[in-house]
């Protein structure tokens, strides 16, 4: 049994188990909140026939998980791949991953396997989180010479971010207004949620961020850089949109989620460096995600050109 350096979510843990008669397993330990949904909904998809999902496996009561305090186990096959930064979606690829979202997104899932998934509130969290942070590195000196880094970098692209959240916030308040039509969405479908394997079959991964929101929380991904290099952010765009067909897109929802995004990424990693000595060289790499964001044609400029599009 082999830990795997994989993910950045602190209630996650994976292993590579290998059993004596040579077969390998994926297996997940989930610490914290667990929403039954995140492993019944691919099961789900996976039943209908939607060939890019990885279902978990049933233990032997015929659930699909098993409780060892304090966390939840999840088994599955072991798949052998690389994730979409790891590799450079083919043509093929992006038309196929938008082909699979689509039937995702258009399911008819049961409530009984959803109802505990939460629905996007807009709420200002995450926004509130970055400001406050923004005020302490006013005042505040730090010892550990990661977060002295961060706190001189934020210090730098404080009106920016300020920015930032206010464009959140007035887009927030717009959308409760306008009250959008909700959908199942996966929640974070970046290029590091996507495997291609040995064979050049590609997967959908990691259902534990599901909720119930504009299809915009999805499709913001799409056109952002979205795994790998090789294409441009507009054959990025085409190409999944061949394969999940047209639909009509809200500027405003995409260029709220992009920035909500980047806000969330912001207040995480500040309450990791700031409120932490822990994580090692994670701490460096979580420095340098952040600084991304404010690079040319980084994510924030990518965020901009849909707010653009909306004003």
């Amino acid at each position: 049994m082999a830990f795997l350096p994989l993910g950045a979510d602190v209630n996650t843990a994976v292993y590579r188990v290998v059993t004596d008669d040579k077969r390998q397993y994926f297996v997940k330990l989930r610490g914290g909140l667990f929403d039954e949904a995140s492993v019944a909904v691919p099961k789900f998809l996976s039943d209908l026939g939607i060939k890019q999902i990885i279902p978990s496996l049933f233990t032997q009561t015929g659930q699909l998980w098993a409780s060892l305090p304090p966390y939840q186990v999840i088994l599955y096959p072991f798949v052998e791949g690389r994730n979409g930064y790891e590799v450079s979606l083919s043509d093929e690829h992006r038309v196929e991953f938008g082909a699979a979202l689509k039937q995702f997104h258009t399911a008819d899932i049961p409530t009984a396997i959803t109802n505990s998934v939460r629905r996007e509130a807009f709420s200002a969290q995450w926004r509130g989180k970055v400001t406050s942070f923004l005020a302490q590195i006013e005042n505040e000196t730090f010892a550990e010479p990661v977060a002295t880094a961060l706190a001189s970098f934020l210090k730098t692209k404080r009106e920016e971010t300020l920015d930032l959240v206010k464009r959140a916030e007035r887009m927030a308040w717009a959308l409760q207004a306008q009250t959008p039509a909700f959908i199942l969405c996966h929640g974070d479908i970046h290029g590091w949620n996507l495997l291609i394997d040995a064979h050049n079959n590609l997967y959908i991964v990691d259902w534990d961020t599901l909720v119930f929101a504009p299809k915009e929380r999805d499709l913001m991904f799409v056109g952002s850089g979205l795994g790998g290099n090789g294409h441009t952010l507009q054959e990025e765009e085409t190409l999944f949109y061949k394969g999940y067909g047209q639909t009509q897109v809200n500027p405003m929802a995409l260029a709220y989620y992009r920035y909500e995004r980047i806000i969330e990424d912001i207040a995480v990693i500040c309450e990791q460096i700031f409120l932490s000595d822990g994580g090692g060289e994670d701490r460096l790499q979580s420095l340098e995600m952040v600084k991304s964001n404010f690079c040319p044609n980084g994510t924030i400029e990518i965020a901009y050109h849909a707010d653009k599009a909306w004003g």
